[in-house]
Order: structure tokens, then C-alpha cells, then sequence
């Protein structure tokens, strides 16, 4: 349990963190609430993104000037017209041991994981694309709409021979935001048969056992591993710094992959020239310029590891006080929870239920917000369709607050959910 008194602690500590980062900081205080925590890190990551503006005029699309070396904080840049030819120098968002190539930095994680998908039709002609239940929807709009060489295959429990070798390429999409079921069972299972794992790592911190785990199962079974990544949720300490992706490919030193599996090893170039040709390269002003740093690495993990509490602590609150209103409360990465109405909710309904009780309860004093993101230093509530079962629900997700206040307010979420479905879904 965290008190308020060591939360603010923690929270002026973030903030000194990114200040730090200023040529010319700003005069800060230690914050008194959750709205000052909030309002103080967006202030100067505003400023930030200001001061890289103004100290890097001569880095232009065009590149004009030779004498431009653009940065952001431990990050260096080299590039050419439209950044086309992007290289980045600097630290990884990932902690994880060494094996990992450099990564392709795009302009979002939706634009990394695209352009490894349609880099995969340089590779092979036809394939199964397997997907777990829970799978991100846009992922999965993606592959039915624009990438026709993949045949989606929509996995249930159990798996079964799923993952077994067949014919035709299999390619598996493992997803952060699977349901916690499909997840493990993914990871337990004999992977021997598989020809690509592509792992879409956004909801895990970048210090994830759960990372950790998937690189040893693919290193086990000798499956090519391809990270995707989006890095305005966990990677920049709630402040959402800017829309940044990555595509980290695992460079394989189990014979079976050299052997087995060598046209793979085509794919890192076929995805750059992806992203090139898409135009889907990375801008240098997003790059967070606080990160790589013990300090960094310390703050992140203990807030990643305060909104996991949080959100464990709501999924038993819901399963007990909201058992048949309970959309989804076990999601692998436990961000977020989702709640169903007692009549089928669509996209609107779900969300102005979203917009009705974040405003209500904000009016009462609750750090909540209509948001449709996470990994906040506030409560965000947005619609959510599963793509899995064509459903939709509300999504809570869970913020990096003090115990006392976040068990307030997940208490205030139960009541108003309560009071509304007992209207018959009326606010």
C-alpha cells in the first residue's frame, strides 16, 4: 500500500526527471494533488518538445543543412530527404539481455507493426496469420482490409495442435492484450511448428518478465521473433511524450532457426524498405529525451508496478461487487477492465457511458478523464470492442495513483455503474 505523502514523493521525483531535461527549467514545486502531478508533466513536456523545436531549426524534411545534428536527450539522429534512411543511436526502451537488432523507429506502433505485416508478403506468398482471442482490433482490421496474403485464423481455448506444422507458413500474432488465458497458454505450448512470431509488446513495461518469457520460449523452439511496439503508453512516464513505434528483430543463435528458417532473416530489410516506402518513418522530436537512464528505469518500473497492483486489486473489486456486469476483467497485461451493460452496448452507447461517468465523477473530485489511452497518472475511460466476439464494452483503465484514492474511486466507478444499468443503461 502507498500512501499519498510517498506517492507525491514518487511523482516529484518524475518530474525532476523530465525538468532536468530542460536547458532552461522551469521553477518546480513539490505537487499537493493528483491534478498537479498531472498538470505539471504535461507543462514541461510541452516545454520539451518546445526547446527540441528551437534547438534543431536547421534539421528540416529536406535536410538543407549538413551542419544539423539533430538530438533528443541520448538520442541521436542521421537521416537524409523525409527521413527515409532514419537511424537512431541511442538507448533501448527494452531491458532485456543482448541477441536484439537495432530498431526500426516508425511514426507509430500501428506503423511498425503494418509495415512488418506487409513486409511479410516479400517473404512468403500466402501464410496463417493466428490470432488469440483479445487480439488489438485495429491489428486485426488491418490484416482482413490490406494485407490479403494473410489468412486470418481467429484461436479459442484450448489451443490444441493450433501451432502444429502444416502446409501453409504460420505466422502467430501474440498480442499484450490478449485475455490472460490465451496468453499463458500460447506461451506453454510446443511453439516447434510456427514460422514467425510477431509480438506486439505495447501493454508489458520494456523491463517485462513477460518480454523475457516470450524471447526464451522463440529462442527454445528456434522461432524467428519480431517485437512491435508502440511507446507513448508505458515508455514515457505517463506523459504521452509523442507518437513513436518500433519493429526489434531477434537475431536467432539456435541452429534449428539458421536451418529451418532462413528466408526470415530477410524480413529486417524488407521492413525498413517497408517503412521507407510508406513513409511511416520515426520524427526525432518524439523521442522522449528523459529515458535510459537507472533513474528512468527505477520510476518507470515502480509506476508500471503501482498501476499492476491497482489493477489487480480492481479486477477482485468488480468480480465481486459487478459479477454479471464484468465484461473482461483478466486481460495478460492487467491495464485495464471492462464493463458490459444489461443490454448489448454498440459503439455509441459505449461511448457516452464512457463520457457520462468520467465527467460525473471528476465533478465529484475523482482524477478520472474521457481518454481513450493508458498508462496515465489518471483513470481514462473509453469505448472497446473486442474484434474476437464483435462486442463492446467500457474500458477503466487503471492509473498509477495512491491506494487510498484509487480504491475511492474504483468504488465511485461500481456505484455509478450500478445507479446507471439500474436505469436500464439511462445516465
Amino acid at each position: 500500500m502507498e500512501s499519498i505523502e510517498a506517492y507525491l514523493e514518487r511523482k516529484h521525483c518524475e518530474l525532476r526527471l523530465l525538468n532536468d531535461c530542460l536547458s532552461h527549467r522551469l521553477d518546480l514545486t513539490r505537487p499537493r494533488s493528483v491534478d498537479e502531478v498531472v498538470a505539471a508533466k504535461f507543462r514541461i513536456t510541452a516545454a520539451l518538445r518546445a526547446e527540441h523545436e528551437l534547438q534543431a531549426w536547421k534539421a528540416t524534411e529536406t535536410s538543407w543543412s549538413h551542419a544539423a545534428k539533430p538530438v533528443s536527450g541520448p538520442f541521436e539522429f542521421r537521416y537524409d530527404y523525409q527521413r527515409a534512411d532514419l537511424t537512431v543511436r541511442g538507448p533501448s526502451f527494452y531491458e532485456l539481455d543482448s541477441g536484439m537488432s537495432e530498431a526500426i523507429y516508425t511514426a507509430s506502433g500501428m506503423a511498425a507493426i503494418s509495415a512488418v505485416l506487409l513486409a511479410s508478403a516479400q517473404i512468403v506468398e500466402k501464410a496463417d496469420l493466428l490470432v488469440l482471442p483479445g487480439s488489438y482490433g485495429e491489428t486485426l482490421e488491418l490484416i482482413e482490409g490490406l494485407v490479403p496474403h494473410l489468412r486470418l485464423v481467429a484461436l479459442s481455448l484450448p489451443l490444441g495442435d493450433a501451432f502444429a506444422s502444416a502446409n501453409s507458413p504460420k505466422i502467430l500474432l501474440l498480442d499484450s492484450c490478449s485475455l490472460a488465458g490465451a496468453f499463458e497458454a500460447a506461451v506453454r505450448s510446443d511453439g516447434s511448428g510456427l514460422d514467425l512470431v510477431i509480438f506486439d509488446t505495447t501493454c508489458f513495461a520494456g523491463s517485462s518478465g513477460r518480454i523475457r518469457r516470450v524471447l526464451s520460449w522463440a529462442r527454445r523452439y528456434g522461432i524467428p521473433l519480431v517485437l512491435a511496439r508502440s511507446h507513448n503508453k508505458l515508455d514515457s512516464l505517463g506523459a504521452e511524450y509523442g507518437r513513436l513505434g518500433s519493429a526489434v528483430f531477434v537475431r536467432g543463435d539456435d541452429h534449428r532457426q539458421r536451418s529451418r528458417r532462413p528466408e526470415w532473416t530477410r524480413l529486417e530489410a524488407e521492413t525498413r524498405n517497408a517503412v521507407r516506402l510508406l513513409g511511416g518513418a520515426a520524427l526525432p522530436a518524439h523521442f522522449p529525451p528523459f529515458v535510459g537512464s537507472a533513474t528512468y528505469w527505477a520510476l518507470t518500473k515502480r509506476r508500471v508496478a503501482a498501476i499492476l497492483r491497482n489493477g489487480r486489486s480492481t479486477a477482485r473489486y468488480f468480480a465481486a461487487r459487478l459479477p454479471a456486469l464484468s465484461s473482461e476483467l483478466h486481460f495478460a497485461h492487467g491495464l485495464y477492465v471492462t464493463l458490459r451493460g444489461r443490454r448489448p452496448l454498440d459503439e455509441a452507447s459505449a461511448r457516452q457511458a464512457a463520457e457520462d461517468m468520467s465527467n460525473q465523477l471528476r465533478a465529484e473530485g475523482f482524477p478520472i478523464r474521457h481518454a481513450g489511452s493508458f498508462g496515465f497518472d489518471f483513470a481514462a475511460t473509453e469505448w472497446f470492442h473486442d474484434a474476437t466476439t464483435d462486442q463492446y464494452s467500457v474500458r477503466v483503465a487503471v492509473s498509477d495513483l495512491p491506494t487510498q484514492v484509487w480504491d475511492g474511486l474504483t468504488a465511485a466507478i461500481v456505484r455509478w455503474w450500478q445507479v446507471r444499468q439500474a436505469r436500464g443503461g439511462e445516465g
